[in-house]
């Protein structure tokens, strides 16, 4: 049987995911902000430093234009793009992901140009995840529709994926380049990859032949395999390219082992060995990448760092 592997796009996405592999990162900010919706951002750049220097393999950015008081998270509370061109300098090879920009909120000539960018100024670290958007609010105060937020997500994804062509002219519900116009700058090998979110408002067949990879959201296991194997089962039908999937994880790491794990808002609370075997597990079932979230740690984050970076991140043979 032929190897699978996943496609060669850029130096962040080739480096975070791997066939039968696991990596690890982190969801910003980096911090505990379990008694508001809104982080203090303080210390940001130095765990984000300290996170790339004790080998994690991503940051993860929200695109979070509002602070809907229904949704109780203001994410980072900086522009995704803005703050990404400022990790790109402070930073050297932890790869800079967005999970995710909501291309119905936002123009894709603005998307590509602002994503190129950070791509090329980060040396090619860029993985933008992409969605539909699950914030009803957020639309009619951009005076947009949500119930058509689908079919304008398409478009986006066209248009961004036309934009790495010399000179396009093409037609689009977005616009109509032509005469010989260049969105500048290209992506630095010549795109960078869109990781799609959920469903994203799209039927099954279009999300398994589309994008270079799946985002989804923490399931039990057993769920999960069945998802993941769906989706790559109906990819290899169509005779799409194999690729990877990421998902989140909220945890609340703890000392005592032997505490058992109780559920918090998508992850759970527990010690290092629980989180180790759950880990394990999802490797086993096709996950390439976790996305840690410590918004409901309760220790000492830059303690925390450390013992994930101690005690984590060696069990899985490809984690950066």
């Amino acid at each position: 049987m032929k190897e699978k592997i996943f496609p060669e796009i850029n130096r962040g996405y080739n480096e975070v995911f791997k066939p039968k592999c696991l990596s690890i990162g982190l969801i910003v900010p980096i911090e505990n902000y379990n008694n508001s919706p809104v982080p203090t951002m303080e210390h940001h750049i130095e765990r984000v430093q300290l996170a790339e220097a004790l080998g994690f393999s991503a940051v993860w950015l929200r695109d979070v234009p509002f602070n809907v008081p229904s949704f109780g998270d203001a994410g980072q509370t900086y522009d995704p793009f803005t703050y990404l061109g400022f990790l790109a300098a402070k930073t050297e090879n932890i790869a800079l992901a967005t999970g995710s920009i909501i291309l119905p909120l936002r123009h894709p000539a603005h998307v590509a140009k602002a994503a190129a960018t950070a791509d090329v100024l980060s040396g090619g670290r860029l993985i933008l995840g992409i969605a539909s958007g699950d914030r009803p609010q957020e639309y009619p105060a951009l005076n947009m529709s949500f119930d058509d937020r689908g079919k304008r997500f398409r478009d986006s994804f066209e248009y961004i994926n036309k934009m790495w062509e010399k000179a396009a002219s093409f037609e689009n519900d977005y616009g109509t380049p032509y005469g010989g116009m260049d969105m500048l700058p290209k992506p630095q090998t010549g795109k960078f990859p869109l990781m799609i979110t959920g469903g994203s408002q799209q039927d099954p067949d279009w999300l398994a032949r589309n994008g270079d990879g799946w985002v989804t959201y923490p399931r039990n296991v057993h769920a999960q395999q069945s998802i993941i194997n769906s989706w790559r089962k109906r990819a290899e039908e169509l005779d799409a390219q194999y690729k990877p999937v990421s998902q989140s994880l909220y945890i609340d790491l703890i000392d005592d082992e032997s505490v058992s794990p109780q559920p918090i808002h998508l992850g759970f609370r527990s010690g290092a060995s629980y989180l180790i075997d759950y880990l394990k597990s999802l490797e086993e079932i096709g996950v390439n990448h976790v996305a840690i979230n410590l918004r409901f740690n309760q220790a000492n984050i830059e303690q925390t760092l450390q013992r994930l970076a101690d005690e984590i991140l060696p069990k899985f043979k490809d984690s950066k």
